[in-house]
């Protein structure tokens, strides 16, 4: 097991460029700091031989940048990610890796990657793309931009789902019982829709309503248009018959 070595004092604004080194190979690992430490505004703060230690120096030493191989032991490069990504402030990995196949680069961008450089690259080029990265810029080759644009929005469509369900508290099952009573269902129509007893129905519509502080169905409708949240099936917000019944005075 590689040891992990610490080199700096946790994160500082000085201007300096803070990077991790997380890859399996020793030699790999002294080459690239050798390379980094002769490059002015660069600073090699630590470096990791596992994905475990990866995630444990980020969250101590709180790097600008962590240089990031995905065939990591005793955690995946892509497990590593997924945490090194809730770090606060964040860091921003960049994959340096042999290789890496379609369906590995779009799950490493929609987990928070903000580029891929290969380990054949340039000097120059590494240098390049983690200036770029630091900038908050994404760092990809040209060939593979459709993936990153995909993949962003595929991150971008999830985030506002997750906003979503952090601001109202509600439950992917509880927005599609509301997006059904915004459609003008009733509690009887939602139970045989999704299989549940009419109890069961009413019972998460007591918990939604006291989620969202409404007292009652109208309310509930009211909540929801002015949110935007479900109806009809495709988006689309406007009042149903039964809703414009239902609501009437």
């Amino acid at each position: 097991m590689a040891t992990l070595a610490h080199t700096a004092e946790p994160r500082r604004d000085n201007g300096v460029v803070r990077i991790v080194i997380a890859d399996s190979h020793a030699m790999f690992r002294a080459a690239i700091k050798r390379l980094l430490r002769a490059e002015p505004g660069f600073q090699v703060i630590a470096e990791a031989g596992d994905g475990v230690e990866a995630i444990a120096v980020v969250r101590e030493m709180r790097p600008q940048v962590v240089l990031l191989e995905l065939e990591l032991p005793r955690c995946s490069g892509l497990d590593a990610l997924r945490e090194i990504c809730k770090a606060s402030p964040p860091t921003r990995p960049l994959l340096l890796v042999d290789s890496i196949d379609d369906q590995q680069l779009i799950e490493a961008l929609c987990l928070g990657a903000r580029g891929v450089a290969l380990k054949t690259t340039t000097t120059d080029l590494l240098f390049k793309s983690i200036r770029a990265v630091v900038a908050g810029e994404y760092w990809l080759e040209r060939n593979r931009m459709p993936l990153l644009i995909s993949a962003l929005n595929h991150r971008l469509h999830f985030r506002a789902q997750d906003n979503c369900h952090n601001i109202f508290g509600l439950n992917p099952r509880e927005l599609e019982l509301v997006a059904a009573i915004v459609d003008g269902e009733s509690a009887r129509d939602i139970a045989e829709k999704v299989c549940l007893s009419e109890v069961t129905v009413r019972h998460q519509l007591t918990n939604i309503y006291r989620k969202l502080r409404v007292r009652n169905r109208a309310e509930l409708l009211s909540f929801a248009m002015s949110h935007n949240l479900g109806g009809n099936g495709n988006g689309s917000h406007q009042p149903t018959a039964a809703m414009q019944a239902r609501t009437a005075p």
